[in-house]
């Protein structure tokens, strides 16, 4: 059991000016697996205290502080790798493997990416008529998501650092213990006091507080479009900057000259790594007609291979969903899919020999209509869907065709048709035949996918105002 009742402000831990708690539970055994201090208002006004008292030094620091701060942080996050591995399979319910390989490689990916960045970022730029100055953009409240623990929490926190903008973190009260390891090393690196600020607790008091205080001057959350179209309304009371990664219902389209079982292998990975909460996941999954009978038997061959299961059992792919919550709503969408479409594989219930747990049967439908519940709303679980095309325009328009434009994926051979497609989809990441992820490579969405950018250079430039100064001296 962890109970960490205490709160990290002004570079100590402290306890919650309130006696409410909040139990952690563990998806796989449904059982409690910690608690936290549920945050009151007056815990976020110290914390917003001490960012801001801590602001005019902390954003005057010099750019070799901060890459010596990011890189001690780097250290510590390396020195307590097992613990987090361990941790976020334990509050998230993801397997082992893919708490090390994802999770935790995603978190120090980051955190080196912005010490990379930071050394050859320039604050300043002579443009011959004005000099143009970048300066942090002040205290930032950070709004992090359940789904993960450490990807998100890493380069909002790695990116403020290297502006120089001391922060407030919200991590997810689902999945907060990750966030706290990460205050430890954070303290441990030596930041000055007030510049990294950690309040557990609700969104609606410690979220909604966050947004609407007046002396924080930039909101940066992830997680539902929902709650990002509230935090807008919030900080607009303020004219606060926000930036906001939502949503997503990305497509894979897949070129007539795929092979398809490698399009077949991206489209299960898509909906079967982190049990399919993830926010770029590709869920809508466009076939050439003339495909349809290879690439069903294809998914019905290979998705044993994704096998779901206890998380701490080696060769298991698919851990359980967050909680009986999210269990829930993916029931409900599976449920519209069976009136709307074919079903394929999976259905509604627990998969066999898996009662206890917020276990989910992975799911794949069939003649699905692109303007149908399940093809237009994000479910957050093991649950995709397939949609026929006839020609390539028709895949793109129905590709394009949502609210949403977080992330694309395409398949395929022929490098003229993967460049024109991943041209055409509006969306904000585009991935062709599984490429490998770049940390300095910018992340965020079009549409209701979001406002603003992270990771790398255009993660830093998010926690910085421009000045542009005009007349000034030769030196």
């Amino acid at each position: 059991m962890r109970n960490q009742l205490n709160h990290y402000i002004n570079g100590e831990w402290v306890e919650s000016t309130g006696s409410e708690t909040i139990d952690v539970i563990n998806p796989a055994t449904e059982e409690v697996m910690g608690t936290i201090s549920s945050g009151t208002e007056e815990d976020l006004d110290k914390a917003v205290k001490a960012a801001r008292s801590v602001f005019p030094s902390f954003s005057q620091s010099t750019k070799e502080q901060r890459i010596e701060w990011l890189e001690k942080i780097a250290n510590g996050y390396e020195a307590r790798k097992e613990e987090l591995i361990e941790v976020m399979t334990d509050e998230l319910g993801a397997p082992l493997s893919i708490s090390e390989e994802i999770h935790y490689e995603m978190g120090i990916g980051h955190f080196k990416q912005a010490i990379d960045s930071l050394e050859d970022f320039s604050f300043t730029e002579d443009r011959g008529g004005h000099t143009l100055m970048k300066e942090s953009i002040g205290v930032s409240g950070l709004i992090t998501p359940w789904n993960f623990p450490t990807n998100q929490t890493a380069t909002k926190i790695a990116s403020a650092i290297a502006a120089g903008s001391p922060v407030v973190l919200k991590p997810a009260s689902k999945t907060p213990f990750a966030a706290m390891i990460l205050a430890e090393i954070i303290d441990e690196a030596g930041l000055p006091k007030g510049a990294f600020n950690l309040v557990n607790g609700s969104g609606s008091v410690i979220g909604n507080g966050i947004s609407s205080h007046p002396d924080i001057d930039f909101v940066s959350f992830t997680g539902s479009g929902e709650v990002g179209e509230t935090i807008m309304k919030n900080a607009a009371k303020t004219i606060k900057k926000v930036a906001l990664e939502l949503g997503g219902k990305s497509p894979v389209i897949v070129l007539d000259d795929a092979d398809v079982e490698t399009a077949v292998k991206t489209a299960l990975s898509n909906i079967m790594t982190n049990t399919g909460q993830v926010c770029s996941a590709g869920t809508r999954v466009f076939i050439p007609q003339s495909m349809k009978e290879d690439f069903e038997k294809a998914i019905v061959d290979l998705l044993p291979t994704f096998p779901v299961g206890d998380p701490r059992k080696e060769g298991i792919a698919t851990g359980p969903l967050v909680s009986k919550e999210q269990w829930d709503t993916v029931q409900s969408y599976i449920e519209k899919g069976e009136k709307e479409a074919k079903l394929l594989v999976g259905g509604t219930g627990k998969p066999e020999g898996l009662e206890t747990g917020y276990y989910a049967r992975p799911t794949v439908f069939t003649d699905v209509s692109n303007d149908s519940v399940i093809a237009q709303e994000e479910i957050f679980g093991p649950v995709s869907t397939i949609i026929t095309y006839e020609d390539l325009d028709e895949a793109i328009r129905m590709a394009n065709d949502t609210v949403y434009g977080l992330a694309g994926y395409v398949v395929g051979k022929d490098s003229e048709t993967l460049r024109h497609v991943a041209s055409k989809i509006r969306a904000g990441r585009i991935k062709v035949n599984d490429g490998d992820t770049d940390f300095n490579g910018p992340f965020g969405g079009y549409k209701q996918s979001g406002i603003g950018r992270e990771w790398g250079d255009f993660g830093i430039e998010e926690y910085l105002e421009v000045k542009s100064v005009h007349g000034m001296p030769s030196s």
